[in-house]
């Protein structure tokens, strides 16, 4: 047999296997429902915050289901297998806990640096996202938008693209799954609100007060994704 390469796993991926290969020997049956995120989280001496990540894997995988306000249940697999989660796909709340290192530093290099063309884009983008709020969008757009501006107004390519793939990893299986659980109109609105302070920083040229705002809204998404479970889950493209 050829020697293959080895391929690094990210840690909520080695969670998922492990869980994977419980339930193919048996260990959690078809039906069965697995322990609690905290009970597992203690039992392999993670984060629960890598559970709820990896059980996100395995519910798009089609390998658990997610029974909001009862728990986490295997299925039977007899339909064909879904597409595996590329290895190479981040996790949606390790991402934001990077986003809260680099973004804030970026608000407050921005806060010196800021022009008024991108105080304008940045207020367009604002705009944006709460339009699409009223509407009953997910406003990801003009999210996407403000956070793109506030990268391009520190001049540094490097943080452009930084943030760009932050954001495409913001399209990934993983986030989408969670955001039909946890993005609300009520997660939204607290988010714009974020924003805006973040904005009003920027406008007065303080980076201590942007830099603390952006890890502030960072914190809240990460709250917001790692919450309990809601008793029931938000229609798929409900903001």
């Amino acid at each position: 047999m050829p020697i293959q390469a080895v391929e690094a796993q990210r840690l909520y991926q080695q969670i998922a296997q492990q869980l994977r290969q419980l339930i193919t020997s048996g260990e959690f049956p078809p039906g069965s429902r697995l322990p609690a995120e905290r009970e597992l989280a203690s039992q392999l001496g993670v984060s629960r915050p890598s559970v709820r990540e990896a059980l996100i894997a395995l519910e798009v995988e089609g390998w658990v289901e997610v029974r909001t306000g009862s728990g986490v249940y295997v299925l039977t697999r007899t339909a064909p297998e879904r597409q595996a989660v590329a290895a190479t796909e981040w996790g949606p709340l390790e991402v934001i806990r990077a986003r809260r290192l680099v973004e804030g530093e970026i608000a407050a290099l921005a806060a010196q640096a800021v022009q008024d063309e991108h105080l304008q884009n940045l207020q367009q983008a604002l705009h944006a996202m709460e339009q699409d709020a009223a509407a009953g969008r997910a406003p990801l757009e003009g999210d996407r938008a403000f956070h793109l501006t506030l990268a391009a107004a520190c001049g540094n390519a490097v943080l452009s693209d930084t943030v760009t793939q932050f954001w495409d990893a913001r399209k990934g299986p993983l986030f989408e799954r969670l955001g039909d659980y946890f993005e609300t109109p009520d997660s939204w609105r607290c988010a714009i609100e974020e924003h805006r302070r973040i904005l009003l920083a920027l406008q007065r040229g303080d980076a201590e007060a942007a830099r603390q705002a952006m890890q502030h809204h960072m914190d809240q998404s990460h709250e917001r994704f790692n919450a309990s479970w809601p008793k029931t889950a938000a229609p798929q493209g409900t903001p």
